[in-house]
C-alpha cells in the first residue's frame, strides 16, 4: 500500500570544502592527479638505502612517493594523499614534518589510539579509544538520525534491520496482550498522508513500553477499506494480531467502519468479548463552533505575512498589553490547541478592534457577543486541557486515571456521543485499581444515572467478572495439574489413595472458594497518594492475584488518547506542519 520511511532515495550530499596550498593540486574523484606520472616509490622500511648512484635515501620515502604533476617534481603522501615539494633542492626535512603530523598515518598504525571528546556523566571530557571503522559509521549513521539529516547513507538502513529485529522479539516474548493507537496526518508541504502505528503494552517487568511499528505513507483516497489493509497488514506483519486488546483512533465515521472491517481481516476469537471492546475512541469532545470561526480568521489573517505580524506586536505595544505570547493558529480538529489559540486571542481583543480601523482589509472581527462566547468556551476547554494533558502521558498508565479525572470535572455531559461505547473497558479498569474498586463507580453512577446507578454499576462488575473468568479459563489451560505433571516412577504408589483423597477433597472445596477477584473487592481500598505507583502495586500483588494480575498488565496498559501515534510527527517540522493544516 505505501512505502515505509526506511526506504530512501539515492544522493549526493558534499561534506565539505578542503582548502590546498598554492603548491598542492586538487585530486579528482578517483584519487589521482592531471598529468601524473609516477617515477620513483619509497622502500618499504625506515632504514636508509642507497641509490644505484650511490646516494642514500632518506627514510622519509617509505611514506612518500614521488611522482611529476605538469612536469613538477612532487612529494605524495601515501596516507593522506597531499602533495609537497619533491625536488631535491627541496631536501627532506618538510617531508618528515609532516610524517610526523600526519593524522591518517597515525590512524592507519595499527593500536594507534584518537583522542576523542565525549560525554561522560553530563561533562564533556576528553578520552582515547582504538579506531574502529564499522563502529565509527555505525556512529555517524545514528548521528544523521538524531539530528533528521537526509536518510542518504545505507548504514542507516542497516541500523534500522538490527532495532526492528530486536522489537520483533521484544513483541514475540510478551505473553500479555498489546493495545494500539494509530492516526492519519497529511504533509501540508507534500499533499501526502501518513499513517502511524504504535503499540502500548506492559513488560515482563511491569515498564509501561511504547513503540512505534510502522510509519507509512498511505495514497489517496483514505477510505476505511484502504487504512483497515494497512493496519492489518501490520498487525500480521508483527504477529500481533492475536494479542490485540484496543486500537485507539480519533472519533470520525470512517475509523468506525474501519474498525469493523478490521475485525473481518482478524480472528475474533483471539480477541477479548470477541471483539466488542476493540475500538477506543480517542479521548475528545464535540463543542459548539459558534463564536470561535471569526477568532480563527484574525488569528489567520494578523500570522498570514510577517508584515502583519509585525503590525500586530507595534499595536500591541501601543496599547501596554501585558501579555507577550504570539499569537498561534489551531488545527479546528485539536481542542487543546483551539484553547491555546483563544486563551492568546482573547487577551488581545484591544489590539484586534484597534487594528480594524487601521487596516480595511480585515473584515473578520468578532461581535462582542462572540467575544463573550468565546470566554465561555476557552474556560470550559481549560478543564479539558489539563485533562488531556493528564491523558497524554506515555510514560505511565492512563486507562485507570479515566474515571476520577472525567467525573470530577462534572464533563460527562460533554461526552454523550460515545461514553456508553467507551466508558466499559474504562470501567473495569478502575474496578483494578486498589485506591477504586468498586467504589468510585457507585459514587459517580448515583450522580451520572440517578435511576439506573444500581443497574449501570452491575453491568460493569460483570463484564470485569467475565473478563476474570476468561483469563481464569485460559490459565488452566496452560498450566497442568501437579497431580497429573508427577512422574509414576518416582512416586510411591503406596499413596495413590491418598493422592485421590486430596483431589476429591479439592473438588469438594472448589464449590466453595472464593475467586481471586472476590477477595481482592473484599479487601479495603488504599488510601490515595500521590506516589501511588500502581503497576509497582500489580508487580508485587501478583502472588496473591495471579490471573487477575494478567488482566491488569493487559488494560492497564490502554492509552486514552491517540497522542502517542500523533508524536511520531512532532520531531520534524520539516513533514507536517504544528497544526497539521
Amino acid at each position: 500500500m505505501g512505502d515505509d520511511i526506511g526506504s530512501h532515495q539515492s544522493r549526493s550530499h558534499p561534506i565539505g570544502n578542503s582548502t590546498q596550498s598554492n603548491e598542492i593540486e586538487s585530486p579528482n574523484l578517483e584519487g589521482s592527479f592531471p598529468n601524473e606520472n609516477v617515477i620513483e616509490e619509497g622502500a618499504g622500511d625506515h632504514t636508509e638505502s642507497t641509490t644505484q648512484s650511490g646516494r642514500l635515501k632518506s627514510v622519509v620515502w617509505s611514506h612518500f612517493k614521488k611522482i611529476q604533476v605538469n612536469g613538477e617534481d612532487k612529494a605524495q603522501c601515501n596516507y593522506c594523499k597531499k602533495l609537497l615539494g619533491g625536488k631535491s633542492k627541496n631536501g627532506t626535512m618538510h617531508l618528515h614534518l609532516h610524517m610526523e603530523s600526519c593524522i591518517q598515518r597515525k590512524i592507519s598504525l595499527r593500536g594507534q589510539k584518537l583522542i576523542i571528546s565525549k560525554m561522560v556523566k553530563g561533562k564533556q571530557e576528553m578520552t582515547s579509544t582504538i579506531y574502529d571503522p564499522e563502529f565509527a559509521k555505525k556512529e555517524l549513521a545514528q548521528a544523521i538520525i538524531m539530528h533528521e539529516y537526509p536518510l542518504s547513507i545505507k548504514e542507516i538502513l542497516k541500523i534500522y534491520d538490527v532495532e526492528k529485529t530486536v522489537a520483533l522479539k521484544l513483541m514475540d516474548t510478551n505473553e500479555g496482550r498489546v493495545a494500539i493507537t494509530t492516526d492519519m496526518w497529511t504533509a501540508s508541504n507534500q499533499k501526502k498522508g501518513y499513517m502511524t502505528i504504535t503499540t502500548h503494552y506492559i513488560d515482563h517487568s511491569w515498564n509501561l513500553q511504547i513503540r512505534i511499528l510502522r510509519f507509512i505513507y498511505v495514497p489517496t483516497p483514505h477510505t476505511s477499506e484502504r487504512l483497515s489493509t494497512v493496519l492489518a497488514g501490520c498487525l500480521l506483519d508483527w504477529n500481533i494480531d492475536g494479542k490485540l486488546s484496543t486500537i485507539t483512533l480519533d472519533n470520525c465515521s470512517t475509523n468506525d467502519s474501519m474498525i469493523e472491517k478490521i475485525k473481518n481481516k482478524l480472528h475474533l476469537g483471539s480477541l477479548l468479548k470477541d471483539g466488542s471492546l476493540l475500538h477506543m475512541r480517542c479521548y475528545g469532545l464535540e463543542i459548539v463552533k459558534y463564536g470561535v470561526e471569526k477568532i480563527r480568521d484574525s488569528v489567520a489573517y494578523w500570522t498570514a505575512t510577517p508584515k502583519r505580524v509585525e503590525k500586530f506586536k507595534e499595536t500591541a505595544k501601543q496599547l501596554r498589553m501585558t501579555c507577550t505570547k504570539s499569537l498561534c493558529l489551531d488545527c479546528p480538529t485539536r481542542w487543546n490547541s483551539t484553547y491555546k489559540m483563544l486563551d492568546i486571542a482573547i487577551s488581545y481583543k484591544e489590539v484586534f478592534c484597534r487594528l480594524k480601523h487601521r487596516d480595511d482589509k480585515y473584515t473578520c472581527l468578532p461581535t462582542t457577543t462572540q467575544w463573550e462566547f468565546a470566554s465561555e468556551v476557552c474556560e470550559k476547554l481549560k478543564i479539558f486541557n489539563n485533562v488531556t494533558e493528564l491523558f497524554s502521558g506515555t510514560d505511565y498508565p492512563t486507562a485507570n486515571l479515566y474515571f476520577p479525572k472525567v467525573m470530577a470535572t462534572k464533563m460527562m455531559d460533554k461526552f454523550k456521543c460515545y461514553w456508553s461505547v467507551i466508558h466499559d473497558i474504562m470501567g473495569v479498569t478502575t474496578i483494578l485499581d486498589p485506591r477504586y474498586k468498586m467504589s468510585l463507580l457507585e459514587y459517580y453512577y448515583k450522580k451520572l444515572y440517578p435511576a439506573d446507578a444500581y443497574h449501570e454499576t452491575r453491568r460493569i462488575r460483570k463484564l470485569c467478572y467475565d473478563l476474570f473468568s476468561d483469563y481464569e479459563l485460559k490459565s488452566k489451560k496452560s498450566t497442568n495439574s501437579p497431580f497429573e505433571d508427577i512422574n509414576s516412577s518416582v512416586v510411591d504408589n503406596s499413596l495413590n489413595d491418598f493422592d485421590a483423597f486430596v483431589k476429591s477433597q479439592k473438588r469438594v472445596k472448589t464449590t466453595h472458594v472464593k475467586s481471586e477477584l472476590d477477595l481482592y473487592l473484599e479487601e479495603d481500598i488504599l488510601p490515595r497518594t500521590s506516589d501511588f505507583d500502581i503497576l509497582m502495586w500489580w508487580k508485587l500483588n501478583g502472588v496473591k492475584y495471579p490471573t487477575l494480575q494478567k488482566l491488569a498488565k493487559d488494560v492497564l496498559a490502554i492509552p486514552i488518547s491517540s497522542v502517542a501515534s500523533e508524536s511520531a510527527f512532532s520531531t520534524g517540522g520539516r513533514i507536517l506542519s504544528p497544526h497539521r493544516n
